[in-house]
């Protein structure tokens, strides 16, 4: 059993409760008699346990409002908890929020000894550390120039440059890499990778279960200001994916509605609302001559659940609904999984596979399915639907498209070089002189 000593954080019985007011009226009228209760109690942390190693990397999941980021601005003393303590051991370093320590008047530069002082480093400290703190940036000269100026990016790799190159103990960082090119990315996560190696420690808040698989050493899941998950990394993804769909079945207590969930879920599929269940994609592309239209689409197990992110090393199957406004005789139907930057990665459709697909008649709906292992490299994508067909003349004719109508992560528990992942078995033979 490991030693108290090794905790760099424990937190006993952390409660924060806020005090929500039904208007500014019954707010007011409170603050001027404090006698008169108008408010209810909302409890965004509800006596949370929690223990964190040195050299942890500890992912925390949870959805929107689960209490995710109210536990780190207590971690880092931003918020007063209402019940329970945080015992910390070693300098923290925190990115909850894009400038949070910034000047927005000041330059880069300007910023950078401002943050190293706030951080309690002396000035010969600071200058002993900006280069590297400049060379990690690498924003080129829009260093000097104010960070109001900056794009949410360059303002990214500003942040967290300078809060990891302080030498923090504890580093806590709330989902603000996403606003980062990949390269960026990447290059965070090696420097994750060497503060592991120092021993330090790392609160990662995010919403990618990619990064979580492939970072962190432990995960817990935070739902309703609770903790309900602490444990391996791998176990805790399952568990959340099912958390995010509403098919969690954990607490026996909840079990008989949970099971009414799935039912209820499964009926969905059978039924025009497949798509509310995922993360559309607000900049949809929409066309066809309105000979049909792709009315649903969505992405599911084999027994027929949501997914909202894919494993690439199972199978899944891709669905989409097709209403026929007109009679059109052998229709294409297609599915293309493309990436952030545009390009297809891969894809295809019943003329690629040979398949005959008859005739179909005006008010008649069709359901097509693409089942298959999307062995690409984890990232993040959108996918197309769309529904074609060829004139008597020989010209390929759009029905209904539905370009990047989904996004959707890919995740896998191993690694990849390049943009595919391989399913390969290696041999390895030992030859005798």
């Amino acid at each position: 059993m490991e030693s108290k000593e090794e905790n760099v954080i424990e937190i006993k019985k952390l409660t924060k409760e806020y005090k929500m007011y039904p208007n500014k009226r019954d707010r007011l009228l409170e603050a001027v008699f404090p006698s008169m209760n108008r408010h209810e109690i909302f409890r965004a942390l509800d006596e949370i346990e929690l223990e964190v190693k040195k050299g942890e990397i500890l992912g925390i999941l949870g959805k929107n409002g689960a209490g995710k980021s109210t536990l780190l601005k207590i971690v880092t003393g931003v918020v007063a908890p209402t019940g329970g303590e945080v015992i910390t051991n070693g300098k923290i370093s925190s990115l909850l929020e894009l400038g949070t320590a910034f000047n927005m008047e000041l330059t880069g530069i300007e910023n950078i000894y401002q943050h190293g002082q706030v951080m309690g480093l002396s000035k010969e400290q600071i200058e002993e550390r900006k280069q590297e703190i400049i060379d990690f940036a690498d924003i080129g000269d829009h260093l000097y120039q104010p960070v109001k100026t900056y794009s949410s990016g360059m303002f990214a790799r500003l942040a967290f440059s300078c809060a990891i190159n302080v030498d923090p103990d504890i580093l806590i960082v709330d989902e603000v890499l996403s606003v980062g090119d990949m390269a960026f990315q990447l290059k965070c996560f090696k420097k994750f990778e060497q503060f592991k190696k120092k021993g330090k420690t790392i609160l990662f808040v995010t919403h990618s279960i990619t990064d979580v698989l492939k970072n962190c050493t432990r995960t817990i899941i935070i739902n309703s200001g609770k903790k309900i998950f602490d444990g391996a990394v791998k176990e805790g993804v399952e568990k959340y994916k099912k958390i995010i769909v509403g098919l969690d079945n954990s607490n026996k207590e909840k079990e008989e509605s949970t099971n009414q969930n799935e039912q209820d879920f499964k009926k969905m599929t059978q039924t025009n609302n497949w798509k509310s269940h995922f993360v559309q994609n607000d900049h949809i592309i929409e066309y066809g001559n309105g000979q049909a239209e792709v009315i649903d689409y969505g992405i599911f197990d084999e027994k027929g659940n949501f997914l909202q992110s894919i494993d690439n090393q199972k199978e899944v199957i891709l669905k989409s609904k097709i209403e026929f406004k007109e009679d059109i005789n052998e229709p294409i139907f297609t599915m293309t999984l493309k990436d952030f930057n545009g390009l297809e990665v891969c894809g295809t459709n019943t003329l690629i596979e040979k398949i005959a697909t008859g005739k179909f008649h005006k008010g008649e709906v069709v359901e097509v399915s693409f089942k298959t292992r999307l062995q690409v490299a984890p990232n993040k994508y959108t996918i197309s639907f769309s529904c074609t067909h060829f004139k008597p003349t020989g010209e390929l004719e759009v029905l209904s498209r539905k370009y990047d109508a989904l996004l959707v992560e890919v995740i896998s528990s191993k690694e990849h070089v390049g943009v595919l992942s391989l399913d390969t078995d290696i041999e390895i033979n030992k030859q005798v002189k």
